[in-house]
């Protein structure tokens, strides 16, 4: 039988075996790259600097998919290439299966307009404009008419939060706010990809916090297809939903922040990823177990308490139909509503901790000190996916520090 949660995904981008040399004699660098040759070797022959070296990789639709690495190591040429502001030296990059390095001026120009979005470390606003008008600005240049360019850049706006400042100028507001216009004037566009490169990078670091949150509050109601640069490992864990660590312009390894850190492939991701605190990578998804027992809301007392002596616990969740969660059930109310024929519902708990599946576990451990039951992982749904009690937070833990030995 076919898993119903199982979702097929839509690639949406493409590289395939990408290459990029910058220098007067690439073909130089690619004989030599094809011969096995590393970057720094061929550099030293030729001159010529192999920039990217047969990257490969797809991105699916709607996901966040982080490339990182320290300075020097390509990824923001790399980005360039997908909207071709570097051209490649070789290799295909796909957008919706379309190979667009085989794509005129005209037809680029197109592509630009309509399905990428580009976001810039710094802000690129227009200072004598109103934010207004620094939203619409790409509009303004596809030709739209002043109303309806207007009035896509104000849904944008909104959407970013900041509705109200429209007639404002961009020195009036503060990095952040000018990140956020930045992101709007992408948005305006309605563009299916957004390339954002190093967006958060010249923002304080509290500043820099929110406006991560902001991007995944956005993302969770706009569902683009993220590709977003960055050399800072703790932003990558917390925004993609998938990493391509790069070196000397190839890819080393593409995963979940989990995949990365838990199984890294090379040594240099093993010391990239050494001083991470698991806590704020693992979620409530890798530490929960199983929800069972689980106790239907139209049972009862007796039948509650069978469930309670037969497992070894002193409290049973219950849930409606289809896992739908609706509280707890102690062994002490159980053993009263018995003696006095009370019904199920009557001694029903329904002020338990809650949590979505995605929480990190260092906001779980604090909750878990204070909670007086399990905590309780429940979906956008309202479906039960799992138990979490101290125990299992412990072991997670243990279990990844001994996996780093």
């Amino acid at each position: 039988m076919e898993n119903p949660e199982v979702v097929e995904k839509t690639v949406k981008v493409r590289m395939e075996n990408l290459v990029k040399v910058f220098g007067q004699k690439p073909q130089k660098a690619l004989e030599l790259l094809d011969k096995g040759l590393k970057k720094q070797e061929i550099f030293e022959k030729t001159g010529q600097n192999v920039a990217l070296n047969n990257v490969s990789f797809e991105v699916y639709e709607g996901e966040i998919f982080v490339l990182m690495g320290l300075s020097g190591c390509g990824k923001s040429t790399l980005l360039r290439c997908i909207n071709r502001l570097i051209e490649p030296t070789r290799g295909k990059i796909s957008i919706d299966g379309e190979d667009i390095l085989k794509m005129d001026q005209e037809q680029l120009r197109e592509l630009r307009r309509k399905k990428l979005g580009m976001i810039f470390q710094s802000f690129a606003l227009l200072p004598h404009r109103s934010i207004l008008d620094n939203v619409a600005f790409g509009l303004e240049i596809q030709g739209m008419p002043v109303e309806e360019r207007h009035e896509k850049a104000r849904e944008a706006i909104k959407l970013v939060g900041l509705e109200g400042y429209e007639e404002s100028k961009p020195p009036q507001l503060s990095g952040g706010m000018q990140q956020r216009v930045g992101l709007a004037r992408a948005l305006a566009s309605d563009a299916d990809i957004l390339l954002m490169d190093e967006a958060f990078s010249a923002l304080d670091p509290l500043i820099r916090r929110d406006m991560q949150d902001e991007l995944l509050d956005l993302q969770e109601r706009v569902s683009k297809t993220i590709i977003f640069v960055s050399h800072d490992l703790d932003e990558a864990l917390k925004l993609g939903d998938r990493i391509a660590l790069m070196k000397d312009g190839e890819i080393v390894q593409v995963g979940t922040a989990e995949e990365i850190l838990t199984k890294p492939s090379t040594s240099y991701v093993e010391k990239f990823v050494e001083d991470v605190d698991m806590a704020k990578v693992l979620t409530a998804r890798d530490v929960m177990k199983r929800p069972e027992p689980l106790l239907s809301l139209d049972s009862g007392p007796t039948n509650a308490l069978r469930l309670m002596k037969e497992y070894g616990i002193s409290s049973v969740f219950v849930v409606a139909k289809h896992r739908q969660f609706r509280g707890l059930v102690t062994v002490d109310d159980a053993i009263e509503a018995k003696s006095e024929n009370k019904p199920l519902q009557d001694i029903l708990i329904t002020g338990v901790t809650t949590i979505p599946p995605d929480t990190p576990i260092s906001e779980i451990i604090p909750m878990m000190a204070e909670a007086k039951y399990p905590v309780a992982v429940v979906d956008d749904t309202g479906k039960m996916k799992g138990i979490i009690v101290r125990g299992s937070v412990l072991a997670a833990l243990a279990r990844m520090e001994v996996d780093a030995l």
